[in-house]
């Protein structure tokens, strides 16, 4: 049995794996209504409270005894400089658990759990013997990135291009609250963008391999001013943000090579972007529940790096 721990900014997760089945509890930070993210003291108070009855759930739903090693996401990426202080939580509690059971501990990143995660979820985990791209798109993250296998942290992800300003999912969630949403906002957003009928023609914003998305935000901004419908500027900003990962990965092939491609990360789960790049290029896309921030990535690092 194999543990694995995730705390986020936006989400506590847990997740046990036995070789072949993943249980995972996890749990959304509360952001308040008009709000578009938490402080990090808040996010730790949160991970603080829900980590406890997430365990229990994970326990009266699975056998947990007789853990063999656990994993933990310290930080969002494996670089020097990559620190977040709610990954603290998920740190200690997995510290707790494996000097109680006497299990093995392992540390990675919450970039590498997205990754993991996606390959599971299309059963294709023997990538992580083989270079390929990786796309990380989320709330805090557009990057696009070559990974190739790593023996001492089973992969290592290389950056080739990022967004340099904003990121996918802060154009997102930033046009959902502006429309009255929710945070985050990517699952009603995408609900929205289906009620438009309108094909917008888009020129991403490039630089060499890099996009910026600053642009998006601005001119939703401008649709609403200008009264244009809610499902129209929904679509319009989904459409620009599948447009610029379409003109990204192009030119990463080209640079690259034609290696497989992986997309991972909580903005993934949208159906125009799956629908327009998983064709174009034989894309993988996680699964919606291993798209979206979640421990079931960690759990299998624990057992990877067991076996």
């Amino acid at each position: 049995m194999f543990l694995g721990f995730d705390t986020s900014n936006y989400t506590t997760s847990v997740a046990v794996f036995d070789g072949k089945r993943i249980v995972q509890k996890k749990k959304l930070l509360e952001v308040k209504q008009g709000e578009r993210g938490l402080r990090q003291s808040d996010a730790v108070f949160q991970h603080t409270v829900n980590m406890p009855y997430l365990i229990d759930e994970l326990v009266s739903e699975a056998e947990c005894s007789g853990i063999d090693a656990v994993a933990v996401s310290t930080r969002p990426r494996n670089v020097d400089g990559s620190y977040m202080p709610c990954f603290l939580v998920g740190e200690n509690t997995a510290r707790s658990v494996a000097a109680f059971s006497n299990a093995s501990i392992f540390k990675t990143s919450h970039q590498v759990g997205h990754i993991l995660a996606a390959l599971f979820s299309v059963d294709r985990l023997e990538l992580i013997k083989e270079p390929f791209i990786a796309f990380h798109v989320s709330g805090g993250t557009t990057e696009a990135l070559l990974v190739k296998p790593d023996n001492n942290e089973l992969i290592k992800a290389e950056l080739v291009a990022e967004s340099t300003d904003l990121k996918a999912g802060q154009a997102i969630d930033r046009t959902g609250v502006m429309l009255g949403l929710k945070f985050p906002c990517g699952a009603m957003l995408d609900e929205m963008a289906q009620g438009s009928c309108r094909a917008f023609k888009i020129r991403p914003s490039m630089n060499d391999l890099n996009c910026s998305l600053s642009g998006v935000e601005n001119k939703a901004k401008k649709m609403l001013e200008d009264n244009e419908s809610q499902n129209d500027i929904a679509k319009f900003v989904i459409s620009y943000i599948a447009e610029t990962l379409d003109e990204m990965t192009g030119r990463i092939i080209n640079k690259y090579g034609k290696y497989p491609v992986v997309f991972a990360g909580g903005v993934t789960s949208n159906s125009i972007i799956k629908q327009k790049l998983s064709k174009k290029y034989g894309a993988y896309f996680a699964k919606p529940e291993f798209s979206c921030d979640n421990a079931a990535g960690i759990a299998i690092y624990a057992y990877l790096k067991s076996i």
